[in-house]
C-alpha cells in the first residue's frame, strides 16, 4: 500500500514540473495553440450544426425542440451513436443529416485523435522523456574526465575509461538524446556546450581533463567557455586541420591533436625504410617497446631460441605480429619471412639490437603511398623525414604540386587500373601503404596489390574496426583506424602516458599476480597458452623486471606487465577467478 502511496504522491510531485516543461518551450506552445484551434473549431462546428438543426425543424413544422435537444441530436450524429430518437422527415432534413454525420466522423473519430496525440499527447510524453536528462553531475565528483560530444570514438574511449575505473561524462544539448544515452547507461549531462552553466553542473572545475572532439570551429568556442568556469583545467581539443591549430591554443587548449596526421605518423612508423632497425611503439614507464622486421635476415626460419637474441642483447621476444594478429611466442616459435617479433627492455638494448642489422643492404625501393589525402601526406611527410623515397598514387590532379611540394613522386590515375599501379611502381615497392577513407576500397586495393607484389609489406588505413578482419583476410600485414589512434591518443592523455600504439585493440597494462598463481615459476603459469597474453615485465615492491625469464617465481603483491586486447584480458581475470 504504502509503495503505490510512494509512487502516486512521486507522480504528483513530477506533473507541475512536466506542466512547467511544456510552457516554457516554444514548440509545446504552438502545438497547444494548434490544439485550441482545433477545439474552437468543433465547437463552432458544433453551434453551428445546432442552429440548422432547429432551422430545419421549424422549416418541416416540428416547432417543439429545444436548443437542448437541438445540441444533444447534433452531438449524436456526430459521434455516430444516432438513437434515432430525433429524426427529419424531408430531403432536405436527411441531407443535412448525412453531412453532419459524415463531418462527425471525420473530425471526431479522425483528426480529432491525431491532433491530441500530435499536438498534446506526444510533446507530454517528450517532456517526461527530456525531464529524466541529468542536469548536473553528482555533487563531490572529482577527476572525472568530461566528453563534449558522443560517437563511435569517444564510445571507445569510454570503455577504456570505464575498464580503468575512471569517472567520465558526456555533455549532450538535446534532453531527448541525453535521456536514451542516460538509458543507455552513459553518463551524461544535458546543456548547451556553449554556456558556462554547463561545465559547472558538470564540475569541470574539478575535472581530470576536458575533451573538446567537434568540428574545429566549436572546439574553439567551447575551450573558451571552458575557462570562464575552470581556468586550470587540461583541456584537449581535436583539430582536423593545421591552421586551427594555434587558434585552438590561443582558445586555452592545453593539447591540439591533429588525429588524421597522427593517423599517418603510425602508419608510416610500419614501415621499413633505410637501415633496417628496430621501430620503437612506444615507452610504457621505463620500458621500451619496439618491432623489427626478420624478412631478408638470418632470423628468418630459425626459432626464437636459437636466435640467441636474449643472450646477446639482453631482449626476449615477447610476442610477433601475423598479418595484423599479435601472437604471443615461446622458445620454439619460428621467425617466419613476413612476421614481425616485439621485444621489450631499455633503449640501451633496443639500440643493441639496432647495431646487429648494419650488416644488412639499405631498403633503398620507393614505398608506394596510394591515397595522397590528409592522411597519404601525413605518411608521405613522415617517410620523407627518414629519407625514404616515395611515390604517391591520388586521383585528383588538383593535389599534384601540394604533393610534389613533399619531394615525392606524384603518379595521377585510377588505383584499379593495372597500367596506373605499375607505372607507380608496385613491381619494386617493397612497402605499400593504402590510405584512402572508404574500407571497401582499400581491401579490394590489398588484395590486388597483393597479386601483384606478394612479397610486399602492405600497410593499411581502416575506417571501421568491424572491417579489420576483411582488411588481413585480403592481404595487408598492419591495419590501423583513425578511430583507434585517437582512442589512444586521448588515453595517454588523460593518464599522462607516452603514446603507445600496438595495434587495434592490444594495449599495454597491468594486472595483479592472481592468488592462485602465488609462488608458481611463469613458465608453469599457463599464462600466455590459457589466456594468449604476453608477459613483458613483472613489478614488485616498486622495481619493475622487464624480460623475466620462465625460472622466475610469481609473488603474491606483484604486478604482471601484459600486452594483449580486451578479450585476452577477459580471459585472464575468468583464468585468475578459476580454481
Amino acid at each position: 500500500m504504502w509503495q503505490d502511496w510512494w509512487l502516486l504522491s512521486s507522480s504528483v510531485k513530477f506533473l507541475p514540473s512536466q506542466l512547467m516543461y511544456l510552457l516554457d518551450e516554444s514548440e509545446t506552445r504552438q502545438n497547444l495553440r494548434a490544439l485550441a484551434k482545433f477545439g474552437a473549431i468543433l465547437l463552432a462546428s458544433i453551434a453551428l450544426f445546432t442552429v440548422l438543426f432547429h432551422a430545419i425543424m421549424v422549416h418541416e413544422g416540428q416547432t417543439e425542440h429545444s436548443w437542448l435537444t437541438g445540441l444533444y441530436w447534433t452531438l449524436t450524429v456526430m459521434s455516430t451513436l444516432g438513437f434515432g430518437d430525433i429524426t427529419f422527415h424531408t430531403d432536405i432534413g436527411r441531407l443535412f443529416t448525412i453531412v453532419v454525420l459524415v463531418y462527425g466522423i471525420v473530425m471526431l473519430l479522425i483528426v480529432a485523435p491525431f491532433t491530441f496525440i500530435r499536438f498534446f499527447y506526444a510533446p507530454w510524453l517528450e517532456a517526461q522523456v527530456r525531464l529524466r536528462a541529468p542536469r548536473a553531475v553528482a555533487p563531490g565528483l572529482a577527476g572525472h574526465v568530461i566528453l563534449c560530444e558522443y560517437n563511435a570514438m569517444i564510445d571507445g574511449l569510454i570503455k577504456r575509461l570505464t575498464r580503468l575505473e575512471i569517472p567520465y561524462v558526456v555533455i549532450e544539448p538535446d534532453p531527448s538524446v541525453a535521456a536514451r544515452l542516460h538509458g543507455d547507461g552513459i553518463h551524461v549531462v544535458t546543456g548547451a556546450r556553449d554556456h558556462d552553466s554547463t561545465y559547472q553542473a558538470a564540475r569541470a572545475a574539478s575535472a581530470r581533463i576536458v575533451v573538446a572532439n567537434l568540428g574545429d570551429a566549436a572546439n574553439s568556442n567551447i575551450t573558451l567557455t571552458v575557462r570562464e568556469v575552470a581556468p586550470d583545467v587540461p583541456i584537449a581539443a581535436l583539430a582536423a586541420h593545421v591552421d586551427s591549430v594555434d587558434v585552438l591554443e590561443l582558445s586555452g587548449a592545453t593539447r591540439v591533436f591533429l588525429l588524421k596526421q597522427r593517423l599517418g605518423e603510425q602508419l608510416a612508423t610500419r614501415v621499413a625504410v633505410g637501415t633496417q632497425t628496430a621501430h620503437r611503439v612506444g615507452q610504457f614507464e621505463d620500458l621500451v617497446i619496439a618491432e623489427f622486421p626478420v624478412s631478408g635476415t638470418a632470423l628468418v626460419g630459425r626459432t626464437i631460441r636459437d636466435s640467441h637474441l636474449r643472450a646477446v642483447t639482453g631482449l626476449n621476444i615477447v610476442a610477433i605480429w601475423k598479418r595484423g594478429r599479435l601472437i604471443p611466442t615461446g622458445p620454439d616459435t619460428v621467425l617466419t619471412e613476413h612476421c614481425v617479433p616485439v621485444v621489450v627492455g631499455t633503449e640501451e638494448q633496443i639500440t643493441e639490437l639496432d647495431a646487429l642489422f648494419v650488416i644488412y643492404h639499405d631498403l633503398d625501393a620507393p614505398v608506394l603511398v596510394i591515397g595522397g589525402g590528409t592522411v597519404g601526406r601525413a605518411v608521405a611527410a613522415a617517410l620523407r623525414e627518414r629519407e625514404a623515397s616515395v611515390t604517391i598514387l591520388e586521383r585528383d590532379d588538383s593535389l599534384r604540386a601540394e604533393l610534389e611540394a613533399l619531394g615525392c613522386e606524384v603518379i595521377v590515375g585510377d588505383a584499379a587500373n593495372l597500367e596506373t599501379v605499375k607505372a607507380a611502381g608496385i613491381d619494386e615497392a617493397t612497402s605499400v601503404v593504402l590510405t584512402t577513407n572508404d574500407d571497401a576500397t582499400n581491401i579490394f586495393l590489398a588484395i590486388y596489390c597483393r597479386k601483384l607484389n606478394p612479397g610486399a609489406r602492405i600497410v593499411s588505413r581502416i575506417t571501421n574496426d568491424w572491417n579489420l578482419e576483411a582488411i588481413h583476410r585480403a592481404g595487408a600485414d598492419f591495419a590501423l583506424s583513425h578511430e583507434f589512434v585517437a582512442v589512444q591518443t586521448l588515453l595517454s592523455f588523460v593518464l599522462g602516458n607516452d603514446l603507445v600504439v600496438m595495434g587495434e585493440d592490444n594495449d599495454v597494462f597491468f594486472e595483479p599476480v592472481p592468488a592462485r598463481l602465488a609462488g608458481a615459476l611463469l613458465s608453469d603459469s599457463g599464462i600466455g597458452g590459457e589466456t594468449g597474453l604476453a608477459v613483458v615485465a613483472i613489478r614488485e615492491n616498486g622495481n619493475l623486471i622487464s624480460n623475466p625469464a620462465g625460472t622466475t617465481e610469481l609473488r603474491a603483491g606483484a604486478e604482471l606487465v601484459l600486452i594483449g586486447n580486451a578479450n585476452q584480458r577477459r580471459r585472464f581475470r575468468e583464468f585468475s577467478d578459476s580454481d
